[in-house]
């Protein structure tokens, strides 16, 4: 255990204060989001432009790349977000909605080949460490994202795989730190996904007796 201590000691120390302000948001954003606030998407923006300075400075390319996406996504799904209430309100809907397994299976197949076609890239030109794994998690987190934004009911379970291996992925690198803000995210994710799914069952459900 010593180890471990060290290393989140380690790890808190070298964080920088606009670091820790993306951390404390990304999390409110998930938080938000589980409570369908669309306060959330305010926090995404905000802390995604953060770690988009952040990661170019530590020169990872890649993952300053995604944000671009995460801050366009932010705004689209405040947009979304905003319209779709106000006409799930007037219907008296929850505006979640789910999806039919033959397009969960066409998305994750597509995520599953993108996948593997960027991690065959990096793997044989670049020094990326995990290639595939690494491509995994950021794909998935590309279609999942948007899920957010659809409001589309699974997106939590999709957000649980996608956390679960990116745990493993920065445990590998030793970013402990960030490894142990992805176990917070699954515990977030549980109750996230409990509470659309009340929310859903209550509005799309029939009553009976």
């Amino acid at each position: 255990m010593s180890a471990w201590q060290d290393a989140l000691q380690t790890a808190w120390q070298a964080m920088s204060g606009w670091e820790l302000v993306a951390v404390v948001l990304a999390i409110a954003y998930l938080l938000l989001a589980m409570r369908e606030n669309i306060l959330c998407w305010y926090a995404a923006l905000i802390s995604t432009g953060i770690y988009l300075f952040l990661f170019w400075d530590v020169s990872l390319l890649m993952e300053s790349a995604l944000q671009v996406y995460y801050l366009a996504m932010a705004v689209y799904g405040w947009y979304q977000w905003k319209y779709r209430l106000v006409a799930s309100a007037a219907s008296n809907e929850s505006g979640i909605s789910t999806w039919p397994l033959r397009k969960h299976g066409i998305a994750v197949t597509a995520v599953l080949l993108i996948s593997l076609c960027s991690g065959y890239l990096l793997q044989n030109h670049s020094s990326a460490a995990l290639p595939f794994l690494d491509s995994f998690t950021t794909w998935g987190a590309v279609l999942t994202t948007y899920m957010v934004t659809k409001k589309i009911l699974e997106n939590w379970i999709y957000w649980l795989v996608i956390d679960g291996l990116s745990i493993y992925l920065y445990l590998d690198r030793g970013l402990y730190l960030t490894a142990l803000l992805f176990v917070a995210y699954l515990v977030i994710c549980v109750f996230g996904f409990v509470s659309w799914l009340k929310h859903y069952q209550r509005h799309n459900l029939p009553a009976y007796g």
